[in-house]
């Protein structure tokens, strides 16, 4: 297959960006994904479902044959675009706006995704929240905070909610980072919270293996979604992601697979793992 290469159009947004305002316009997989009911019967919650690699998960996962319940914050007429193509692929789908930040609102969408579908088999920790600072000083304290509440306070509030209604072959599914290990300086926040996610799943799997719920993450490297042109400057989205050994970013639809692969319950040993997505590029 072939994808767009930078250099791309200089552009900008308003966060946290929008998909029909992008240049060129995100690939999901609309056109290319073919299901095999990997996940035939399975219900799924992913948080930032709304658009780019969320996006790209829930229409993956709606071809594979699971329902899937689709948290945003407040981008009505994405999560929209997406309930559209789940339900084109034949399977429910619930959109449920609001802030990851609040640990109630966390709890009541695992409480409603199990009570609607009546069982909850995938959880994909998918939301983040990155605003891009050219020097330390520069960080708001209300910044750092607000990416730390909805990058990974949010992730233990839903994962310790989801946790209890899963069953054994369940799968908490974390999106980690290349920053994880290969931190961005002007994305401080953001590659802290994504190094700590990294931990979390380590230490969560081992927790949970016993149980017969599998805990992994993906570390995508850079990947064409809204939040690119919403958070980094138009010369560092011009040229995002050619300095990969690919020479371009990822597409949402190439992050999909990771993520199905990982809900398979044919996937029975798979614990603790971190899937690298980035392009040829060495982690350190």
């Amino acid at each position: 297959m072939t994808f767009p290469k930078p250099p791309f159009p200089k552009q900008s947004q308003p966060v946290p960006g929008r998909t029909d305002k992008m240049q060129p316009r995100p690939d999901h997989g609309e056109e290319s994904y073919r299901g095999s009911e990997k996940l035939k019967g399975m219900a799924a919650l992913i948080t930032g479902g709304d658009s780019g690699i969320g996006r790209a998960v829930a229409l993956a996962y709606a071809r594979e044959g699971a329902d899937v319940m689709i948290s945003y914050l407040d981008e009505h007429e994405e999560a929209e675009e997406t309930k559209r193509l789940v339900e084109e692929a034949g399977q429910t789908a619930l959109v449920k706006p609001g802030d990851l930040q609040d640990a109630e609102h966390c709890r009541a969408l695992v409480r409603e995704a199990h009570e609607t579908f009546g069982r909850l088999d995938i959880l994909v920790n998918n939301a983040a929240h990155q605003m891009h600072f050219d020097s330390f000083e520069e960080i708001p304290d209300e910044e750092w905070e607000r990416t730390f509440r909805t990058n990974i306070h949010a992730m233990f509030y839903l994962s310790k909610a989801a946790a209890p209604r899963m069953e054994d072959g369940g799968a908490i599914i974390n999106t980690a980072s290349i920053n994880s290990d290969k931190p961005n300086p002007g994305l401080l926040a953001y590659a802290t919270t994504k190094g700590a996610i990294q931990n979390f799943t380590v230490g969560l799997a081992q927790m949970l293996a016993p149980r017969g719920i599998r805990v992994n993450c993906v570390a995508p490297g850079p990947v064409w979604t809204p939040l690119i042109p919403a958070t980094l400057p138009e010369d560092s989205v011009s040229h995002f992601g050619e300095n990969y050994p690919i020479g371009r970013p990822a597409q949402p639809a190439e992050l999909a697979t990771a993520y199905v692969m990982l809900a398979d319950p044919l996937s029975s040993y798979t614990a603790g793992a971190t899937v690298a997505v980035i392009g040829g590029q060495a982690m350190m």
